[in-house]
């Protein structure tokens, strides 16, 4: 009984392993080709398998396309939520935290602007709009809940001001993070961390009531 357990969870790792390297896979030849160039054989072949192998896990090159995005987004927010989670002390550290976290994380997959404008215009495309903009909304949702938990939390302890409202200032926080990735995008000498940190102090400064 316990090898046949044993066997089970091994051939459960070993398909999402599987699944896992054709995710990744996807990401790079997408962001290389682009979603309407990009081909099942492409990424197949990038994942060093079958072509059939990829249609065991994705109905189609749309379901792998979006699996992609929620790879992304996921990479995205656990990356958020474990900066800030480590982290005690003030309120103002975990915004410099999270912010550090974003724009980091963001250099770091590789395609990464390449693959965001993909996902853009997929938002946009009459085939697949419904599916990527509800998702897109809950995305930046939930972004602007953990930056507002933050802020309302400064407000609590006495760190931030009491007549701010907390999901204005997340929403503009969260809206100048993306700004800065897409100039990134354009520009190659552009460097998002250490501007957002910039900004982040001058917002900081504000929210405590103190000059920067």
């Amino acid at each position: 009984m316990v090898k046949e357990i044993s066997k089970l969870a091994l051939a459960h790792a070993t398909r999402s392993d599987k699944k896992n390297r054709i995710v990744q896979a996807a990401a790079t030849v997408f962001a290389q080709k682009g979603y309407a160039s990009a081909t099942i054989a492409d990424i197949a072949a990038k994942a060093k398998i079958g072509k059939g192998t990829v249609y065991e896990y994705f109905a189609s090159k749309e379901d792998l396309f979006f699996a992609v995005f929620e790879w992304f987004k996921k990479q995205t927010e656990d990356a958020a939520r474990v900066d800030i989670g480590a982290l005690g002390g003030s309120v103002a550290r975990r915004l410099e935290a999270l912010s550090d976290s974003l724009m980091g994380m963001w250099q770091e997959i590789e395609d990464v602007f390449t693959l965001t404008m993909e996902f853009w215009a997929a938002s946009s495309s009459s085939q697949m709009q419904d599916r990527f903009k509800a998702n897109f909304r809950s995305t930046y949702q939930e972004f602007r809940k953990i930056v507002r938990s933050l802020i309302q939390e400064g407000i609590e302890r006495g760190e931030f001001r009491g007549d701010i409202n907390p999901e204005y200032t997340a929403a503009a926080l969260v809206g100048t993070w993306d700004a800065l990735f897409l100039q990134a995008w354009f520009e190659d000498d552009f460097d998002p961390v250490t501007i957002a940190r910039e900004f982040l102090s001058i917002i900081i400064a504000g929210l405590s009531g103190r000059k920067p």
